[in-house]
């Protein structure tokens, strides 16, 4: 199944992605919801972040690539760090470049969506708990983390600094999606997550035994080798096999 959250003519809505059309739904993508028989072409709708999440938990350092170009050791357990729900953009939606900002970079991410209330959830049981899987591009002002490392939540968090989307996927298997993320057509980042140090199922129990994850609430696992900055007027975009590709413009903040 794929999902979409979208605007049209001022109203938001949620729906069901099939070929050149989004059905509407009433209701949660994670709930028992009805659909409707209205439909809208996707070239006719503003598309929004898939969710609205109470919260996002990123992991970082978990690609062995990306690790070794920031030169640093391998983690024994997953890095954890929270991106506030307000960065959070939509397919196609700008990238505001700060006026302060030095450097801006790109990080393409796989985003998983979670569909039930996690806690306490071991790793073998833990992809029952996800809805799907979504684009995310970590977006990071990477001069003021590398000055003052403990300004890590506000050079990841600024506004706009969360594209999302443009789908959640379902029944895909986490563990062995290809990711790109090009900047301006070029190819930038290119790796599996099967690379990741760690994998899906570790991440989500790692989480849910200190922090309860609820519907609609993400987490993102780790960005590849790659990394590098952008500039107003760039576009990027993250491709994920089988989920599609997250398009964003970076624009100078007025």
């Amino acid at each position: 199944m794929k999902y979409a959250r979208f605007e049209v003519d001022g109203k938001t809505g949620n729906g069901i992605v099939a070929s050149e059309e989004i059905t509407v739904i009433e209701g949660c993508f994670w709930d028992d919801f009805e659909v409707t028989g209205q439909k809208y072409s996707i070239s006719e709708i503003n598309f929004l972040p898939p969710v609205l999440p109470t919260k996002i938990v990123c992991v970082g350092q978990n690609y062995r690539g990306h690790i070794k170009e920031l030169g640093l050791p391998v983690p024994k357990e997953p890095v954890i760090f929270f991106k506030p729900p307000s960065c959070l953009i939509g397919h196609r939606h700008p990238i505001i470049y700060p006026a302060s900002a030095r450097r801006v970079d790109y990080e393409g991410e796989l985003a998983i969506v979670i569909g039930q209330t996690m806690r306490n959830v071991t790793e073998s049981d833990a992809l029952n708990y996800v809805l799907g899987y979504s684009c995310f591009n970590d977006v990071t002002e990477r001069n003021l983390v590398e000055n003052n490392p403990f300004l890590l939540s506000l050079s990841k968090g600024m506004d706009t600094f969360g594209p999302c989307g443009p789908y959640i996927v379902t029944d895909l298997d986490p563990n062995r999606l290809m990711l790109k993320t090009l900047l301006n057509g070029e190819l930038k980042q290119q790796d599996s997550t099967e690379n990741c140090v760690f994998s899906i199922q570790q991440v989500l129990s790692y989480i849910s035994a200190y922090i309860t994850l609820l519907p609609g609430d993400i987490v993102t696992s780790g960005t590849p080798k790659g990394i590098a900055p952008m500039q107003p007027g760039d576009t990027v975009e993250v491709e994920i096999e089988g989920i599609g590709c997250l398009r964003n413009s970076l624009q100078a903040q007025d």
